[in-house]
């Protein structure tokens, strides 16, 4: 208390009460329950030789002080020295007094320190402490995930990097380690309570990060976070407007998962990291990147019963238009039942042609065709993996590892913006929204709107933002044959159909299908 007084903190304390009948009844020695006391000093004084430490202590009322030994009028000032007396100045009616250190542990049941910098208390000199701050939100549908009881969507939420190096120089306990304040804040309580909503509880989760995973741009996984413990977390999840604790750990790479309590609660919050030593912090997945490898195809290596169908339905000038596109697409997803589509929209069928048009005909020939064939069944094999509850759509807490599968690595302004496009009111994306997702991305990044390792770094920038799509969407109508399907492509049988025929069938492309980890079922108290 000494220590903290002399550094600026402002200390208070209080008596617990048992019900609310309690609050502010005031004790035998005129000490109020449920009070807020301020500290305000600290002594020592010499009572027949021997030394007693002293509190001094304010009522902010300005009256109702305590009448136990060493109050104002008691018999034990007799004794003090009057020099010691004096510089104490024990007597006045205004809510202050001194009280034994030993009645204050007796009468009060706690004492709270408001450091006004994050210095340490027992240290001998005033430290220096290190500071980064972020802000980030937590978005229904995208990094709104929740503690980590909930499996399904806790990865989602933000992610910050955090690499101790150096060791403490006087470590605490002599283990030698690297000492860090977090602290979490959320914001917007003042005006959110004049809406009525309560604080949300929020704390933090710290996990180490694996050597394989040490790149800064790679958002972790459930991989990762349902399959490792964390090394340290916030002491609780509380409604509070501030959560903040600190640890001491060996040097390593470690992520902060800030979050709140549930899933699906919107908020904005800083983050703050106080350290020792000099440490390096960055957002996981600030930096968006295409990974994309390009399919080179030549018309050599087009199997010959995918080019016989091709002409069939692309006629004599083998060239499909954008409507002949669209109509073929949707007659081919429109009798699935294992994947859910609203059908393609003439929109989605020029933002293909134009990635995969070649010549500028604004049409797609047979070596064009085949490389988006290609990259549809890429894209339904991945959408498939992800929808873990074989719905036919996928939960859009999911789009960012869907996306890192399909090769681009997006940060959490634009998976928002994605998330707002693409999601339905229960925050569900069909497929065709997931191909026109990875089309408009793909073009995104190679028309130069975002570069390997560009940094996006907010959802305002115009940087950020997909090309829009139309409102108009071309539907046409749904084949009648019950046998539409993508068969496999060594089915001898497989035919692309006429213009006019109720069937169509296409190959599928040949693949290596890549599976995630189960998750453990560790979970968080």
């Amino acid at each position: 208390m000494e220590k903290a007084l002399g550094l600026g903190s402002l200390l208070g304390c209080s008596i617990d009460i048992t019900s609310s009948y309690e609050t502010e009844a005031v004790t035998d020695l005129k000490l109020v329950k449920g009070h807020a006391y301020s500290v305000t000093g600290v002594e020592e004084v010499h009572l027949h030789g021997d030394p007693v430490q002293l509190i001094r202590i304010r009522n902010p009322w300005g009256q109702v002080e305590w009448t136990g030994p060493w109050s104002d009028s008691s018999s034990e000032w007799k004794y003090v020295h009057p020099d010691e007396k004096l510089k104490l100045d024990n007597v006045a009616e205004d809510g202050e007094f001194w009280m034994s250190y030993s009645d204050f542990v007796r009468q009060f049941s706690k004492l709270e320190i408001c450091n006004l910098t994050p210095d340490t208390l027992t240290s001998d000199e005033v430290g220096h402490w290190n500071h980064c701050q972020y802000k980030g939100t937590w978005r229904v549908g995208s990094t709104a995930g929740g503690c980590r009881n909930h499996a399904a969507t806790f990865c989602s939420n933000p992610q910050f990097l955090v690499c101790l190096e150096d060791v403490d120089d006087d470590p605490l306990d002599g283990v030698d380690g690297c000492t860090f304040l977090v602290g979490l804040m959320q914001k917007d309580g003042r005006r959110n309570r004049q809406l009525g909503e309560d604080l949300t509880a929020i704390g933090f989760a710290i996990y180490k990060l694996p050597q394989y995973k040490g790149q800064s741009n790679i958002h972790l996984g459930a991989d990762v976070l349902l399959r490792q413990k964390h090394v340290a977390m916030s002491s609780t999840f509380i409604n509070t407007r501030e959560v903040c604790d600190r640890f001491c750990l060996p040097p390593g790479k470690y992520v902060i998962i800030p979050s709140t309590f549930q899933p699906h609660k919107n908020g904005s919050f800083i983050l703050r990291v106080f350290s020792e030593k000099h440490v390096a912090t960055r957002e996981m997945g600030s930096v968006a990147a295409e990974e994309v490898k390009e399919t080179k195809v030549a018309e050599k290596d087009v199997d010959p019963h995918f080019k016989n169908m091709f002409k069939q339905i692309a006629g004599n000038d083998e060239e499909v238009s954008v409507f002949k596109l669209v109509e073929i697409l949707n007659k081919v997803f429109a009798k699935r039942a294992d994947i859910k589509s609203d059908g393609f929209s003439l929109e989605t069928g020029r933002h293909i042609i134009s990635l995969l048009d070649k010549n500028g005909n604004s049409k797609l020939g047979l070596v064009e065709f085949h490389v988006l064939w290609m990259k549809i069944q890429k894209y339904m094999e991945i959408f498939k993996r992800y929808d873990s509850d074989r719905s036919g759509t996928m939960s859009s807490h999911e789009m960012r590892d869907a996306l890192t599968e399909a090769g681009f690595q997006i940060n959490n302004a634009v998976l928002q913006v994605i998330v707002n496009r693409y999601a339905s009111a229960h925050y569900a994306i069909d497929f065709h929204c997931f191909v026109d997702c990875l089309i408009r991305l793909e073009m995104l990044f190679s028309n130069g709107c975002a570069s390997q390792s560009t940094r996006l770094p907010n959802a305002s920038s115009e940087s950020t933002r997909l090309p829009k799509a139309s409102s108009e969407s071309t539907r046409l109508p749904n084949a009648s044959s019950e046998s539409t399907r993508l068969p496999n492509a060594s089915s001898e049988s497989t035919r692309l159909p006429n213009a006019s025929s109720e069937s169509t069938r296409l190959p599928k492309a040949s693949s290596e299908s890549t599976r995630l980890p189960k998750a453990s079922s560790d979970s968080d108290s």
